[in-house]
């Protein structure tokens, strides 16, 4: 009988987690934020961050390479290459595709 009762215990004790961090040691619920462990971070922007346009710009040749204008829907760079002022455009996703 002791069995049938320790059985249901063992298995709902593996959601929990024991930290210890700057506000002390306790006890965490994993199923509290089930969603924070889906991989998709709420925080961080969907769009195209300017800097990795800038660095794609410049990985393909792209000289003083600067960012011109920016919509919800693209990202212009301008820069010079050796024929002279040239213009790059991005998508404003994820990845920052070429347009």
């Amino acid at each position: 009988m002791t069995g049938l009762t320790v059985s249901p215990t063992i298995a709902a004790a593996q959601d929990l987690e024991f930290r210890i961090g700057p506000g002390g040691a306790g006890v965490y619920d994993r199923d509290r934020d089930r969603y924070r462990y889906d991989g998709y971070d709420r925080r961080r922007p969907r769009g195209c961050d300017p800097e990795d346009a800038l660095d794609i710009a410049r990985g393909e040749g792209l000289r003083r390479a600067q960012i011109v204008r920016m919509s919800p829907r693209s990202i212009v760079v301008q820069g010079m290459t050796r024929r002279g002022p040239e213009r790059m455009f991005f998508a404003n996703r994820r990845g920052c595709p070429e347009i």
